[in-house]
Order: structure tokens, then C-alpha cells, then sequence
């Protein structure tokens, strides 16, 4: 694709990645086949292509508009078309730069304001969150039906182990996990301590996912430096990876080195991180390859409980890990089922299911109707606003896949 980008613009370090990644566009259409919004809304301007064209067209000094904001709002940043993409085109990083491109001239309603400010108050601030859930669950038997259903029901987390292995690694403790779905990590926890290494909590604030999305990009760098403090002791006292559970967050931190490659305080720093990132999943895969030939600690599960697997496109198209979590949970005993459309997002996707609800819940329809089309006993997934937003729709118990592989490690073969 042939682009005149602003000169003024040519000189920034966005400016010149965007050129390059526009310039890998061949505009084949490939990438329409597969956006869960222009599946919904047949609009050229709310698929990639057309996307694509609006950033390219307000780079080259277009004057941006509420409706170009509102077709670039519209996605959902599922990261789909990379997946089908034959030209690789980084259509994500090219979103992101042209979202704050468009924030910076274009001003958005009253309302609009206040809704981004109250999720940028509450959702990434732990303590705040929980006190906001806990309240809503109080009130909860007192709301009508769909509503009563956004709230999620309280969960109980499992023991914490007490071994201490030589192995450690850090684990994220995330900001709506510990509160939604404690026993995430605490699962998380129990198998690794089955595979001989210790998970260690460490302090945190937000991965800085959600400031970023919302086009908040200094308050997301100011958030990942500052985990970045509270982890290096670990680091420097060796810790082997850095796991995630939510591959929301995971996608995020796995991006720290890129995000911050321009900080000189940072960068070194920021690279480190990105390093050792981990999804669970890939930590979990690799240690049961080691032990193959061995039945220990290989799960051992005899319930045969029928499982559908919903991957989160953070997992699949944003940190490009498919393929590895099913057959851990088929190695533990459980039957998978099929899904159709598995590469079609949830309509979570952050604070998409806040921010454009009506599209999320078509969406949510159109997922919870595929994962249940063969009739599971649980759906299973790897990311917490995933988990969240499908249990607001059925009746299907909706477990984080970690949850049921520490389940399966402990049952009695």
C-alpha cells in the first residue's frame, strides 16, 4: 500500500512504524473474512480494510471525525486478522497508534468521559474493585435477572501450597482475578507445586492493559514501569519466568519491552520482563513434556467430563498460543468438544462488553451458542474478562482451564 504520510508525522518513532506496517497492506480482503464486527455489521469502515484505510487517510492529515471514531472504537482489538493475515500486517500496534492519534483531536461526549474515567478508576485499582464487587453481590438477589447476572456469583479459592521448591517463579496477581476468581492462582499454584516449582505472588498494580486500550497511553507506561520496581527484587534474586493466568494481562506484559524500548531508564529493564513472561500454559506444556515417559506428576482424571474450550484471542491471536492448552486438558482425562468458530471473539475484550455492549452481547450470543452446541458439563478458558462475560450468559458452569487441571492432579485415579 502506497502512503504520503505528514512529514512532521515521518519524524516520530510512531510515525515511522506506521508507515511500515501500513506499507505491508496489499488490501487482498483477507482479513475481513474473519472480524467478528464486519461478520455483525457488514461495513466495509468496521472491518480491518477499512480500518486500515481510516488511520491511513487521518496520517496522511485528514481531519479525523466522530464517525472515523466511532468505526475505530467499533473493534475489538480480537487480533483476529493477524492470525488470517498472509502479509503479516501488525494491524493491532497500527490501531493502537491510530486510537490516540484520534483522542488527541477529537472530543468525546460528556458521557463518554465519564464512563473511561470510571473504568479507569475502579476496574484497575484492586481494593477498589473488590469493594465495588462485594457491594454488588450484597445487592445482588435485589436486581432483575439481566442484570443479576453481569455480577458474578462468589467463588471460593482453594489452599495455597505450603512447599518451598528451589524452582520460583513469579506469578501476576491481576486486579479483577483475585476478587472475581481467586482460585485461579491458587490452582495455578497447587500444579506447579505437583511440577516441583514455587509460585510467588509478588505485588502489583495494572499491567497498564486497560489505561493503554482506553488510549491512555503515559497513565499504561507509568503503571508497567511501576510494576517493573516491584518486581526486579525478584528478578535480581533469580526467579525463572514471570507467569500469567490471564492471558489478557499476559498479552500486555509480553509487550513491556516494545512498549517502553524508547525509555532509557526502562528499556533494559522493560526487555528483561518481556523475556520472562510465560502464559501458565506454556510453563505447564513444557514440564509435561519433560515427563513423558513418566506417570507422575502427569494428571491422571477418570471423570470423562465433557469440556468446551473457549480460547481467548488474547491467547490465540495476540500471544499466538494455540493448540496447547487442549491437550493438557485431554492428557488430565477430560473429553473436549468441538466449537465452531473458534476463532471468533467472546465480545469481552476488555471494556468492550462496557463500552459497546450491544455488540458484546451478539457476540457473547453467538460464542455461548457455539461452545454449547455439544452439550459440555463446563466451558473452559484462559482469560478473566472471557471467563466473566460468558458466565453472565449461561447456566454452564465457566471455570479457568488451570482450575480443572488442578482438579484433575489431585483426584484420585
Amino acid at each position: 500500500m502506497q502512503t504520503r504520510l505528514s512529514a512532521a508525522f515521518l519524524e516520530t518513532p510512531e510515525g515511522r512504524e506506521a508507515d511500515g506496517i501500513l506499507r505491508k497492506c496489499v488490501h487482498c480482503g483477507f482479513c475481513t473474512a474473519t472480524c467478528p464486527t464486519y461478520q455483525l455489521l457488514g461495513d466495509e469502515l468496521d472491518g480491518p480494510r477499512g480500518r486500515i484505510y481510516l488511520i491511513k487517510e487521518l496520517l496522511e492529515g485528514a481531519e479525523p471525525t466522530r464517525a472515523t471514531q466511532l468505526h475505530l472504537d467499533r473493534c475489538l482489538t480480537c487480533r483476529a486478522c493477524e492470525t488470517t493475515c498472509p502479509s503479516g500486517v501488525r494491524y493491532g500496534r497500527l490501531l493502537d497508534i491510530g486510537r490516540h492519534h484520534v483522542e488527541r483531536v477529537v472530543p468525546r461526549t460528556f458521557r463518554e468521559r465519564l464512563l473511561r474515567r470510571a473504568l479507569l478508576a475502579t476496574v484497575p485499582r484492586r481494593k477498589r474493585f473488590s469493594a465495588l464487587l462485594a457491594l454488588g453481590r450484597m445487592v445482588r438477589p435485589f436486581m432483575p435477572a439481566g442484570l443479576r447476572r453481569s455480577v458474578p456469583a462468589r467463588r471460593q479459592s482453594g489452599p495455597w501450597p505450603r512447599t518451598s521448591h528451589e524452582r520460583r517463579m513469579l506469578m501476576l496477581r491481576g486486579c479483577v482475578q483475585p476478587a472475581a476468581a481467586p482460585d485461579i492462582n491458587a490452582a495455578a499454584a497447587r500444579v506447579f507445586d505437583r511440577l516441583g516449582i514455587s509460585l510467588i505472588e509478588a505485588d502489583d498494580v495494572c499491567c497498564g492493559a486497560l489505561a493503554y486500550h482506553l488510549s491512555q497511553e503515559d497513565r499504561a507506561c507509568e503503571q508497567m514501569r511501576r510494576n517493573i520496581d516491584l518486581w526486579w527484587p525478584e528478578v535480581e534474586r533469580g526467579a525463572e519466568a514471570l507467569v500469567v493466568t490471564a492471558s489478557g494481562c499476559g498479552a500486555m506484559v509480553r509487550d513491556y519491552g516494545e512498549r517502553l524500548r524508547d525509555d532509557p531508564a526502562y528499556a533494559r529493564k522493560a526487555a528483561r520482563i518481556s523475556e520472562l513472561f510465560r502464559d501458565v500454559s506454556q510453563v505447564v506444556a513444557q514440564e509435561f513434556a519433560k515427563r513423558s515417559t513418566t506417570l507422575e506428576p502427569t494428571p491422571r482424571h477418570e471423570s470423562r467430563q465433557r469440556v468446551a474450550f473457549h480460547s481467548p484471542c488474547t491467547l490465540q491471536h495476540g500471544l499466538k498460543l494455540r493448540g496447547i492448552v487442549e491437550p493438557l486438558l485431554q492428557r488430565a482425562g477430560y473429553a473436549l468438544t468441538s466449537v465452531a468458530d473458534a476463532h471468533l471473539c467472546c465480545g469481552s475484550a476488555g471494556t468492550y462488553s462496557v463500552l459497546q455492549p450491544a455488540l458484546s452481547r451478539q457476540l457473547k450470543a453467538n460464542k455461548l451458542t457455539a461452545l454449547q452446541a455439544d452439550s459440555p458439563d463446563v466451558i473452559a478458558t484462559a482469560n478473566i474478562g472471557c471467563l466473566m462475560q460468558l458466565a453472565s450468559g449461561t447456566d454452564v458452569p465457566v471455570r479457568h482451564w488451570i482450575e480443572l487441571l488442578a482438579e484433575a492432579m489431585t483426584s484420585p485415579s
